[in-house]
C-alpha cells in the first residue's frame, strides 16, 4: 500500500473535469498538497493508507469555489447604504465612507472577516480589488485561502496613493513581495474607464504584459457609464480600452452588463474574459450580462458576488443559483445556463481566467486539493436525482461542512481551524459601532 496524507471518500465527487463526469462512491488520495489519484473508493481502500482518511457517505465534493471579483474589506460596509442606483450609491455613501474610514486596520479587519465568509461558504480562491493589497495579501496568506490581489489603480488620490504612478509603483512591489508565493497571485486592477486615463492604462498594459499577470476591470457596468462615454470621448468604453490595447487574453472584463453584439463578437475574438457578478447586478439595477450569447461565442465567463457592499454576501452557492436562473430569464431559454455550466463558471472558469488553471478550478491528479464537501442529506436538498442540480438550485452555504486549500483542512465539520470566529464577529461589530456614530 502506498502511503499518503489524507483519503477522502465521498458519496458523490464532482471533479468539474472534460466531460463532466459525476463519480458515484469514489475517493481522492492526496498527498503533500496535491491530489494524487480519484479512484473507486473500494479500490483506494486496498491501493492506499492514509495518515488522515475521512468518510463522506452522504456528500458531494467540488472543486474549491473561485469567486472571480470581491472588494474583500468592503465587508464592513455590508447593509450601509441599500436599495440605491449605483453612481448615487457610490458618489454619496461609499465613496465618502471610504474617505472616513479606510486605512490599513480597516482592510485587515474587513479582509479577515470576507475571509473567514467565503471559507465557510465553500470559496478557496478570491480575485480582490481594493486599497492596501498587501494587507488583503497578508491577511489571505495568514488564512491559508487563495488569492489573486488586485494591483489597484485610480487616478485621483485616497489613502493608499497620491496618483497613478505611486498606485503603479506600489502595486508592483507587492507583486514583487509575493512573485513566488504558491498561494497569492497578483492583478492589476484599474477600477473603471471612468476613473483610470489613457496613460496609466497604457502603462498598465505593457507592465501586465512584461510581468504576466491579468488585469481585473469593471467595465461596461451601467447604461448611464457608456452614455458618459460617448458624450465625452465619443467611444464606448470598450471601443477605448481595445483601441490602448487592453482588449486581449489578459483582461478580465467584470459585469459587462452593456454588451452590443459586436462587443461579444470583439471580446470572443480576444480571448477576453468577462466575470459575471449576477446578485450585485441586479441589486443596483445595473443591467443583464448576457451569459448565454457569451458563452455560445466561446467567450470564458466567470463568476464573482462583488463585494458585500453591494450584495450583500460573498455566497457563490447562491451565485451559481442566480446566475443560472437570470440567464435563462435573459435569453428566454431554460436550457441557456444548464447546472453544469453554472458549476464550471464558479470553478474551473474563474481559475482560466486568472491563469490558475493548472493548478486549481477541477479535481485532477496533480492539482492542488482545493476540496470542498457539501451535505446532500439535508431535508433541504432530499431527494438527490443529480447532484449537480442538487448543489446548484437546492443547496445552501450552510451545507458546506469542510473545505480544503492545498490540502490544508481549513474548514472541518463548520469550524474554521485556523480562524478566530468570535473575535471576528467582535471586531466587525466594534467597526459599526464607530462607523454609524460617525
Amino acid at each position: 500500500m502506498k502511503n499518503i496524507d489524507t483519503l477522502l471518500h465521498a458519496r458523490w465527487i464532482l471533479p468539474v473535469s472534460e466531460g463532466d463526469p459525476c463519480l458515484e462512491n469514489h475517493s481522492i488520495a492526496v498527498h503533500e498538497e496535491r491530489i494524487v489519484e480519484i479512484l473507486p473508493s473500494s479500490e483506494a481502500r486496498q491501493q492506499y493508507k492514509a495518515a488522515v482518511e475521512l468518510e463522506y457517505e452522504n456528500h458531494s465534493l467540488i472543486p474549491g469555489l473561485i469567486n472571480a471579483h470581491t472588494h474583500a474589506a468592503m465587508s464592513l460596509f455590508r447593509g450601509l447604504a441599500d436599495d440605491i442606483a449605483l453612481m448615487d450609491w457610490l458618489q454619496d455613501h461609499i465613496w465618502p465612507a471610504e474617505a472616513r474610514w479606510v486605512n490599513e486596520e480597516f482592510v485587515q479587519a474587513g479582509t479577515e472577516l470576507a475571509v473567514a465568509e467565503m471559507l465557510r461558504s465553500g470559496t478557496t480562491c478570491f480575485n480582490d480589488m481594493y486599497f492596501f493589497p498587501d494587507i488583503t495579501a497578508r491577511v489571505a496568506k495568514n488564512a491559508g485561502i487563495r488569492s489573486c490581489v488586485g494591483l489597484i489603480v485610480i487616478d485621483f488620490p485616497t489613502v493608499w496613493a497620491g496618483n497613478a504612478e505611486e498606485y503603479l509603483d506600489k502595486g508592483i512591489a507587492v507583486h514583487d513581495s509575493y512573485r513566488n508565493d504558491d498561494l497569492v497571485r497578483t492583478s492589476f486592477a484599474p477600477h473603471a474607464p471612468y476613473t483610470v486615463s489613457d496613460e496609466p492604462l497604457e502603462k498598465i498594459r505593457s507592465y501586465a504584459h512584461e510581468l504576466d499577470i491579468p488585469i481585473t476591470m469593471h467595465v461596461h457596468e451601467t447604461a448611464f457609464e457608456i452614455q458618459q462615454a460617448v458624450e465625452q470621448d465619443g467611444r464606448r468604453p470598450l471601443q477605448r480600452l481595445n483601441d490602448l490595447g487592453l482588449v486581449s487574453p489578459a483582461l478580465l472584463a467584470v459585469h459587462m452588463t452593456q454588451a452590443e453584439t459586436h462587443e461579444l463578437d470583439q471580446i470572443a475574438e480576444s480571448g477576453s474574459h468577462i466575470v459575471h457578478c449576477p446578485e450585485s447586478n441586479l441589486k443596483l439595477a445595473s443591467g443583464f450580462c448576457p451569459v448565454a450569447e457569451s458563452l455560445s461565442r466561446g467567450i470564458n465567463v466567470a463568476l464573482g458576488t462583488d463585494g458585500a457592499a453591494s450584495n450583500n454576501d460573498l455566497d457563490m452557492i447562491s451565485e451559481m443559483r442566480t446566475a443560472a436562473l437570470l440567464a435563462k430569464g435573459v435569453a428566454e431559454d431554460p436550457t441557456a445556463v444548464p447546472a453544469e455550466t453554472a458549476l464550471r463558471m464558479a470553478t474551473i472558469n474563474g481559475a482560466r481566467a486568472l491563469g490558475i488553471d493548472d493548478r486549481t478550478g477541477s479535481l485532477e491528479p496533480g492539482k492542488d486539493a482545493d476540496i470542498v464537501a457539501i451535505r446532500m442529506d439535508c431535508i433541504e436538498t432530499a431527494p438527490v436525482y443529480d447532484p449537480v442540480s442538487q448543489l446548484v438550485y437546492s443547496s445552501g452555504r450552510e451545507q458546506v461542512s469542510d473545505v480544503w486549500v492545498a490540502g490544508q483542512h481549513l474548514l472541518k465539520n463548520r469550524v474554521l481551524t485556523g480562524i478566530d470566529e468570535a473575535s471576528i464577529r467582535l471586531q466587525a461589530d466594534q467597526w459599526r459601532d464607530k462607523i454609524i456614530t460617525s
